[in-house]
């Protein structure tokens, strides 16, 4: 079937289309430089072509071709005599003859078959990863807004330039190749919004909005701006897991809409009939709103949020539980327990919510982070976890 006619309202039924196509088995998981991840490129062109936007790529073309040496140790060292990948972002163009443009991206490959060790199903080596919400739903999102932008008769006061990246799984590869060969003036973007996992909306209808601390306007903005429905948990930094990073890293800023994290997380199942389709959709017409408001206002100022990159703990011990980023109230609360990891071990179950860890209380994500940083393998360290209003103490072995 053909995309729905032009309208000027965000469409379900064509996010329900592109999620169907990208997430499909006969695309194997977009897996990068792969052929499949070609096919799945030329269904983006081709849908962005049809939305009457400009190829805005490699000479006059909607591809950015990249390469790189492929890292096969988890800390990401690459050997001399690694295998060389080339992949491809493609990029869309909607000219509005403005001094300014606002960039909209979302990364579109996905694990494949799962072999580079980011699968984490226990055998999951050799099966196709489809990634449904991760992150077919942004991509998704990305082919609608710039329908909506390119056959709405607003006209806005800036370009919209609409990025969809690959090698993002492998370290944030095609983001931070855009940003060292742009194909726009990047001292003319006013801010970058990526979009990554937002395929499921809870019943709590959770959007967490990252990067609200890299331009000033942001905050009171988004304060002012009513939710729709929606329940919008902020967070300021402008480093994350994800490829407005890159764009950051560049001095410009960037708002980053996620839904949270879940079972299905870089598994096999993270499949599109676990989409929730209007959710995609309010989602995107919370977006619509907020770049509408973003338009009306004058270029924005970057400034830098706290987490530097060197400030993020490490730690060599994982405790194999899922937390609920999406959750604002205090402790961490566990979403998803890998069986056969010291949490499933201890004891800890999903919904469970952590209040403490060895000596540290656990407020926020950042100090559970910090107190894994302090364990070695072997050490074994106190939880006190809050389950269905009791407080239970026990003994997890790294």
């Amino acid at each position: 079937p053909g995309l729905a006619p032009a309208q000027t309202s965000i469409s379900e039924a064509n996010l329900r289309e592109h999620v169907t196509f990208l997430a499909s088995d006969k695309l194997q998981g977009r897996g990068t430089g792969t052929k499949q991840e070609r096919k799945a490129a030329k269904y983006l062109a081709k849908a962005f072509k049809k939305a009457g936007l400009q190829p805005k790529g490699d000479n006059g073309g909607w591809y950015h071709a990249f390469e790189f040496k492929k890292s096969s140790d988890p800390h990401g060292n690459v050997a001399a005599d690694a295998p060389v990948v080339k992949s491809r972002n493609v990029a869309a163009y909607l000219d509005n003859g403005a001094p300014h443009t606002i960039v909209i991206g979302a990364h579109y490959d996905h694990l494949g078959l799962g072999h580079d060790r980011n699968s984490l199903e226990a055998n999951g080596q050799g099966k196709i990863h489809n990634g449904a919400d991760d992150n077919a739903s942004g991509t998704a999102g990305v082919l609608e807004l710039a329908r909506y932008f390119a056959q709405n008769n607003v006209r806005e006061q800036h370009n919209f330039l609409f990025l969809c990246f690959s090698g993002e799984e492998l370290g944030l590869v095609g983001s931070k190749k855009y940003t060292e060969r742009p194909t726009i003036d990047l001292s003319k973007v006013n801010f970058m919004l990526n979009m990554d996992m937002i395929g499921r909306l809870n019943e709590e209808k959770r959007l967490v909005v990252g990067g609200v601390g890299t331009a000033p306007n942001f905050v009171p903005l988004l304060n002012s701006l009513p939710g729709a429905g929606l329940g919008i948990k902020q967070d300021s930094a402008g480093i994350g897991p994800s490829d407005h990073t890159s764009f950051y890293l560049k001095n410009i800023p960037v708002l980053f809409f996620f839904t949270g994290q879940h079972s299905d997380y870089h598994k096999p199942s993270d499949d599109v009939e676990k989409v929730n389709f209007t959710g995609l959709q309010s989602i995107l017409e919370y977006g619509v709103r907020l770049i509408e408001a973003l338009d009306k206002e004058p270029k924005l100022k970057f400034q830098e949020t706290k987490s530097k990159p060197e400030d993020t703990p490490r730690f060599k011990v994982t405790l194999g539980i899922m937390p609920d980023y999406t959750y604002d109230g205090e402790g961490v609360h566990v979403d998803g327990v890998t069986d056969g990891k010291p949490a499933a071990n201890a004891g800890i179950q999903r919904g469970d919510r952590i209040v403490r860890l060895g000596d540290i209380e656990i407020v926020t994500i950042r100090d559970y982070m910090s107190a894994l940083s302090k364990f070695q393998k072997g050490d074994t360290a106190k939880v006190k976890v809050v389950r269905g209003g009791e407080t239970k103490e026990l003994e997890v072995t790294f």
